[in-house]
């Protein structure tokens, strides 16, 4: 099973150093968030000075609100960004919740899943090499992964898990260790879908946990941070309390997403101290 790193948002300046750092240890991919009206980095530019800072960990968004963004330009930037890595970018996908970014975007909020329906059958006619319309060309380059980036969809909902059998490659799970039967639910109705569907083989299955690895200032660092991010769904003190903030703990939960045959686990860190790094790679 791999093991990646979510980045923190909180200290955009400091991400190079967490990406040559999660490249020297074993870590398969490095991870970011997105948000619109947030104090956040975006997410593919990022990711794009991150990827050429390194060699050969995959970039990953954990997730990209697409319905928010026009379907061409995005097809042409993850395109650009996976030819440009040699196919190691991951696209992870979902439909967001903030009325916010919806308003400033112009985009109704009740729309974002049809919406991302929609955006899909393009960019994959658009990875494909097809043209974009009867009148309007294809939009290039093609991508280094024939068909496009690897894609994967976050959510909950039945209807995000079906799309991962619709459009995607695999299925980003966000949800708590404590949660087993919850997580391996989803997995399985994941994989279901994808029979469903007559896909080949079975989804692939990243989940996330979040961690804090260091002194009390790292930890108490990484859970302001991430009650902020996460104070819109009026829940975050619950979150928090889920944080994983010790080697036991997180080795725990590497176990049981292996035993619920999860292909990855990528270890969110919300506190900006990339020496948790190394202490990350020392538990593995």
């Amino acid at each position: 099973m791999d093991v990646g790193i979510g980045l923190p948002i909180a200290a955009p300046d400091t991400l190079r150093t967490w990406a040559e750092c999660a490249e020297a240890g074993p870590f398969s991919t490095l991870g970011l968030l997105d948000r619109l009206v947030y104090d956040n980095p975006e997410p593919l530019i990022t990711l794009a000075v991150l990827a050429g800072a390194t060699s050969c960990i995959r970039v990953q968004t954990e997730v990209l609100l697409a319905p928010l963004r026009d379907t061409a330009l995005l097809a042409k930037q993850a395109a650009t960004l996976d030819r440009m890595t040699g196919g190691r970018l991951v696209l992870g996908l979902g439909i967001g919740g903030r009325d916010d970014d919806h308003q400033v975007t112009g985009i109704e909020k009740n729309t974002r899943g049809r919406r991302l329906d929609e955006q899909m059958a393009v960019l994959r006619r658009l990875w494909s090499g097809e043209p974009y319309g009867d009148d309007i060309g294809p939009i290039g380059p093609a991508p280094a992964r024939p068909g496009g980036p690897e894609v994967l969809f976050g959510g909950f909902r039945t209807a995000a898990i079906e799309r991962v059998a619709r459009w995607g490659d695999g299925f980003l799970a966000a949800v708590a260790p404590s949660s087993a039967g919850l997580m391996g639910g989803l997995f399985d109705t994941a994989r279901r879908f994808w029979k469903e569907y007559g896909r080949v083989g079975e989804p692939r299955i990243v989940a996330q946990v979040n961690v804090a690895l260091g002194s009390d200032d790292v930890v108490h660092d990484a859970r302001s941070n991430m009650r902020a991010y996460y104070a819109f769904l009026g829940t975050a003190d619950q979150m928090v309390a889920g944080m994983l903030t010790t080697p036991t703990e997180i080795r725990a939960a590497l176990a049981e997403f292996a035993d619920l045959g999860a292909d990855e686990v990528m270890l969110y860190c919300h506190g900006v101290d990339p020496h948790q790094v190394d202490r990350l790679a020392e538990l593995l």
